[in-house]
């Protein structure tokens, strides 16, 4: 049987790749590198380990020693474990991030991609086996958006492919053509938080790939906690890229959306 290894952050993704990949015969090695990791996961995956943010060395001693030769890596780990002081980096990782101009996204990932390709180890693209939860174009929702709504997609769309070719994040909230909140290492559901307190309800929250997408690492996605945290804040529509934005749990967040009103375009 094939091995794949899975690094894995927050949220759903880990766990539904994990399922599409046993489904196709392939044994799952996952480790959970961030606090708050779904406990599902344990239960899917044939075998599970916890890995300490910022603990390379180690991570990558699991990987060989499960004869690991590919992995992906799915999950949110937002970079603010880096400041915050939650990521205690081992040696190993400390030489890594010290010798890069900088600690962009891409920059971080791409150093990491050459890690583990110095060990033998490749990345997948991290849609490979879940192309299915990429939905194409089109409303998803009962409620279409209105004119005003639809406008606001278009102009938020291309404002958070702006903030993607600067390596910033990928979601922006917007309302009349204006830009409310920025994601940057906060993450999503802060963003969309910060933007819709600002906006006082009836924001606009758009989420796109960079412009030239690494397909191997931060694929955009959206899922239930997204579209809670745009319940919360009064947000009335979501746009995602069609093709390029994974969607999660699509029929709970179709139905959370349908029963709060919310309109949700893949454009």
């Amino acid at each position: 049987m094939n091995t794949i290894g899975l690094i894995a952050g927050v949220g759903r993704l880990p766990v539904e790749f994990a399922r599409a990949a046993r489904g196709m015969g392939f044994a799952v090695i996952a480790i959970a590198v961030a606090p708050g990791v779904d406990s599902e996961l344990a239960k899917v995956a044939d075998k599970f380990y916890t890995v300490g943010l910022g603990e390379l060395d180690t991570l990558l001693k699991i990987v060989k020693q499960e004869s690991v030769q590919k992995i992906t890596m799915l999950g949110k780990v937002t970079k603010e474990h880096l400041f915050s002081g939650a990521a205690r980096p081992d040696a190993r990782m400390q030489k890594l991030l010290a010798g890069l101009n900088d600690l962009n996204d891409d920059t971080v990932m791409l150093a990491l991609v050459r890690e583990f390709a110095g060990e033998g180890i490749g990345v997948l693209d991290q849609t490979e086996l879940i192309r299915q939860l990429m939905p194409p174009a089109g409303v998803l929702t009962k409620r279409q958006p209105a004119p005003e709504e639809q406008a606001d997609m278009e102009f938020g769309l291309t404002m958070a492919r702006q903030i993607g070719g600067l390596d910033i994040g990928q979601t922006v909230v917007v309302k009349n053509r204006a830009v409310l909140a920025v994601e940057a290492i906060e993450g999503t559901d802060a963003c969309i938080r910060r933007g819709g307190q600002l906006g006082r309800g009836g924001v606009i929250v758009a989420k796109a790939a960079k412009p030239n997408q690494d397909m191997r690492f931060d694929v955009p996605s959206v899922g239930p906690d997204t579209l809670k945290a745009m319940i919360e804040t009064g947000a009335v529509a979501l746009v995602i890229e069609a093709g390029k934005t994974l969607l999660v749990d699509q029929q709970q967040v179709v139905a959370l959306a349908d029963h709060n009103g919310i309109t949700i375009t893949a454009m």
